[in-house]
């Protein structure tokens, strides 16, 4: 078989319309060659890695965008494994709804002018944290709004209350998580933690605690505690087993120690069977209450 013509320099090989291929004067039938994948309709690319978003992107009207988990990922925000799976994008106005394999097209009337990032229109973090209430769940979306109003700096917990619009579709689930989400969580497994511990009837506890020796040298910083209990709750995720975050570690819970706290470790192991941590939480708040 004959090699591949090769393509015009004009096209970004990379990904490329089809219609633009044909007005620079390629063949058709140079556009079926297996050289070229189809990463959806329209599109060419040699490019094997190119995502299903990317390749969307050069097919979205004006008056389209990303919109939903799809915003949310493009933000940097946890999502559940599957959630990204499709691409959603919505349509500003009386145009034309996305109808194609892997998209799931919306319609908004009138809204926020998108937002731009990595060469993407998309919603913006808090208007992407709201269109997720339709398709996650209320522990699901505090993680989000943990994320988004935390080190991310994208939102506030007042710039997520005021996006909720009074009569909305699945204003109940928003709120309801509004009302959970905090600013200090720095993982998905933080969050979950936190509110494991609140709903089995824990006090709410700090994030992100700098402690101190009676001295007031610093000793450390935990992911969550009660100071007035010196009780503390660390979720070690797999960095922690690094041999520097370990000894990091051994450190900081050394010098908690002597100074009268409880450090208290959580995995991932604790997320599916949690009753032995949330017990041994009990007995530490039982000791500090004797």
């Amino acid at each position: 078989m004959p090699k591949p013509r090769p393509l015009p320099g004009t096209l970004d090989s990379t990904g490329f319309l089809v219609r633009d291929a044909v007005a620079s004067g390629v063949d058709p039938g140079r556009l079926r060659r297996r050289d070229l994948l189809r990463p959806v309709h329209g599109v060419r690319s040699t490019d094997a890695t190119m995502s299903v978003v990317a390749a969307v992107a050069l097919v979205l009207s004006p008056n389209q965008y990303f919109s939903h988990t799809t915003a949310a990922a493009l933000w940097g925000a946890p999502l559940p494994r599957g959630a990204g799976s499709a691409v959603h994008v919505t349509t500003v106005g009386t145009g034309p709804v996305m109808r194609r394999p892997q998209v799931i097209g919306h319609r908004c009337r009138s809204g926020p002018v998108p937002w731009t990032r990595q060469g993407l229109r998309l919603s913006a973090p808090d208007v992407a944290w709201r269109e997720c209430a339709s398709l996650l769940s209320v522990e699901q979306l505090v993680a989000m709004g943990d994320f988004l109003v935390g080190k991310s700096g994208f939102c506030t917990i007042d710039t997520l209350a005021r996006i909720l619009v009074p009569g909305t579709r699945w204003i109940a689930v928003a709120r309801a998580a509004l009302a959970r989400v905090r600013v200090g969580a720095e993982s998905p497994m933080e969050t979950w933690l936190r509110l494991a511990v609140v709903d089995a009837g824990f006090p709410e506890p700090e994030l992100q605690v700098e402690v101190s020796d009676h001295h007031g040298r610093f000793l450390g910083r935990v992911d969550m505690a009660w100071p007035a209990h010196r009780v503390a709750l660390e979720y070690d995720g797999d960095h922690h087993r690094e041999r520097d975050a370990f000894q990091h570690d051994q450190r900081r819970d050394n010098g908690m120690a002597v100074n009268g706290w409880l450090v208290l470790h959580a995995t991932r192991g604790d997320a599916g069977h949690p009753a032995v941590l949330l017990e041994r939480l009990r007995q530490a708040f039982v000791s500090r209450s004797a």
